[in-house]
């Protein structure tokens, strides 16, 4: 009788422990919310104020049905053509490098991850031919005390997407076609600097906010034949970078998923802590 005592004794103790226990875990779950991260579009909206290349088809949108059907429903649908390569976008590395990545073949570890943002708008306001340096990102590296982390998502910010959609001051010239082209004005990133990223450090992906990751007057486009060829892809037409911090957050940057596709339009998204 004594056994049996001792033995119901010790499930009573074993019951209130783990009641005690969960309660613990309970209590603690109550004290520690889950912290919510503030989520900024970096996307502009595609519309017929959309900003392309001088030379590549604009947005178009047709309406095929938007009301009340006979039926008792309101039904509504678009139908759209654009070319790849315009708005917020990602230049795909077989846009500029003979055999690398299709759109579709893009690693998604490449579009995800944590990213860290080079400021240049006060030099780059001031200078629409502006080319981002190596000392730009050293000087980053100096300011931060730390290197570029491996495997970072780098957003470069000139200030200009707030020239957006305004043609002739965020892409130099209201014209379009082949002429237009010399008439461009924006900054860029240098080819010395897109060599140096390959060279001493590892990056997954780059985007600005401006039309092109080179600069407007580029004639040869090497920043772009420079991270292409290392399939680095390029976001470009980017927009609310100023609401970034210079580290500590994430991107999510999803493309139309165009089999074969050289480029596509581009979501992308920045989670802050």
């Amino acid at each position: 009788m004594e056994r049996v005592l001792y033995i119901l004794l010790g499930f009573s103790l074993l019951a209130a422990c783990n009641t005690t226990s969960k309660e613990v875990k309970a209590e603690n779950l109550k004290e520690t919310p889950p912290v919510k991260r503030q989520i900024v579009d970096l996307t502009h909206v595609f519309s017929e104020e959309t900003v392309y290349w001088v030379t590549a088809k604009e947005f178009e949108m047709d309406v095929v049905a938007a009301g009340e059907t006979d039926k008792g429903f309101y039904y509504a649908a678009n139908n759209f053509a654009t070319a790849e390569h315009g708005g917020t976008h990602i230049d795909a590395p077989i846009h500029f490098a003979k055999g690398k990545q299709y759109v579709d073949e893009i690693p998604l570890e490449n579009l995800i991850g944590h990213a860290i943002k080079i400021d240049v708008s006060k030099t780059a306001l001031t200078n629409p031919d502006y080319l981002v340096s190596i000392e730009d990102f050293t000087n980053w590296e100096a300011q931060e005390n730390m290197q570029i982390p491996a495997g970072s998502i780098v957003l470069l910010e000139t200030g200009f997407s707030k020239f957006y959609p305004d043609k002739k001051k965020y892409l130099g010239t209201d014209q379009r076609g082949d002429e237009a082209v010399k008439l461009l004005h924006f900054p860029g990133l240098s080819p010395e600097a897109a060599q140096w990223l390959v060279d001493n450090r590892d990056i997954k992906s780059i985007g600005i906010d401006t039309p092109s990751i080179d600069y407007g007057q580029s004639q040869y486009f090497k920043t772009h034949v420079i991270l292409l060829s290392e399939n680095i892809p390029a976001f470009e037409n980017l927009t609310n970078l100023d609401k970034l911090p210079s580290k500590g957050f994430e991107v999510v940057a999803l493309p139309m998923k165009i089999k074969g596709g050289s480029g596509a339009p581009l979501r992308i998204v920045a989670f802050v802590n």
